[in-house]
């Protein structure tokens, strides 16, 4: 997800030397670690950078775990996500507030947030689209917004969100991946007994997965090439899986499992040609939802989804409410994302452990725990 980029003060280490920009006041007593983006091409650096103070309206939250994204990936790649030297990656994250601007966040309470810090007031803001304001910057992808590849984040209280006595951390840091594949499943429109087929099997994809599941369908198949993904599809809510590396006729293979083709199919990957290949796969006046972000050009044939009289949907994000609908189903037991997680970082793992994520194998969801 691109982020604009703002002037309201930040604090990074480049070259070993702190450097404070205005609007934003820091303890320069209280050192604390953090990741440090410093270039395209090179890995993340660990170093100190002064403790942050919340400004007015924010809090000052201690990060328990932090899960890296996929456009924290891109990110850091060359192309239009590229952030800045100096950025603060991270936006799946929970922890417990230790100073706070608000008294419905005292401290100790344990916390998680939608990390977008939008201008408030314009149309989008007001009807609960955050993500899709104008002026927004998403906190950990822009430099003036850390984000919790750190041991300290700063945070707008308006956007906090507490965490249930039920949910813990680490699930706490999975709200925000979950929220996006609710938001998709929303957008899908899926009816009782609908079959649904879900390409790509990584944390959005098994959350598109969960949710297709409780909204009705009688059907979720997961399509994907990783053993390791494949073999957690059941476990968030697949009825069935196809492994893509080996079956050369993925509609045949879903019309046995699921006795018809797809009503609805989510594109959780987001590579060149995905688009048409659903085109194919769906019913007649069926469903496309797609979630998978695409950085490059693709090329569709109208007149096949012309002929099938489809629908095309779209996906950015969440709206802000999806985070307290989230947590409700974690807080009820209706989706188990611990699952999810299979590589646990420290500081001193995460630079290595980032770049692999480059070319995953059997990873899903790799989490800092700082």
């Amino acid at each position: 997800m691109p982020a604009l980029p703002h002037q309201k003060g930040c604090a990074v280490l480049l070259s070993g030397q702190a450097f404070v920009r205005p609007g934003r006041h820091y303890k320069e007593e209280d050192d604390v670690k953090a990741a440090i983006f410093t270039g395209a091409g090179r890995p993340l650096t660990i170093r100190e950078i002064p403790k942050p103070e919340p400004r007015e309206g924010e809090l000052l939250v201690r990060v328990a775990a932090c899960g890296i994204c996929g456009s924290d990936l891109h990110a850091t790649e060359e192309g239009v996500f590229l952030q800045e030297e100096g950025t603060i990656l991270g936006h799946e994250f929970s922890g417990v507030v230790e100073q706070s601007a608000d008294p419905a966040f005292p401290p100790g309470t344990r916390v998680t947030a939608v990390p977008v810090n939008p201008c408030g007031s314009c149309a989008q803001c007001r009807e609960g689209y955050p993500m899709m304001c104008a002026t927004n910057s998403i906190t950990g992808l822009a430099k003036d917004f850390p984000g919790a590849y750190a041991e300290y984040i700063t945070l707008p209280a308006r956007y906090a969100v507490a965490l249930p006595d039920a949910v813990s951390f680490d699930e706490g840091a999975t709200v925000e991946p979950l929220a996006v594949g609710l938001h998709a499943v929303d957008n899908a429109n899926i009816r009782i007994g609908d079959r649904v087929l879900v390409i790509g099997g990584g944390p959005i994809g098994q959350a598109v997965a969960a949710f297709a599941r409780a909204a009705g369908a009688a059907s979720v198949i997961l399509s994907e090439r990783a053993p390791a993904r494949l073999k957690a599809g059941p476990l968030f809510g697949a009825t069935g899986t196809i492994d893509a590396g080996q079956e050369q006729d993925v509609g045949a293979a879903f019309a046995a499992l699921a006795d018809g083709p797809p009503d609805v199919v989510f594109d959780c990957v987001g590579v060149p040609g995905i688009i048409q290949k659903c085109i194919g796969l769906v019913r007649a006046r069926g469903t496309i939802v797609v979630v998978g972000v695409c950085m490059k050009e693709d090329t569709q044939i109208p007149f096949t989804a012309i002929m099938k009289e489809l629908r095309l949907q779209y996906v950015l994000g969440y709206k802000e409410n999806d985070f307290a609908r989230v947590l409700a189903a974690l807080a009820a037991g209706l989706v188990r994302p611990l699952p999810m997680i299979t590589d646990r970082l420290t500081f001193e793992t995460l630079p290595a452990a980032f770049e692999q994520l480059r070319r995953p194998s059997d990873q899903i969801k790799a989490m800092i725990f700082p």
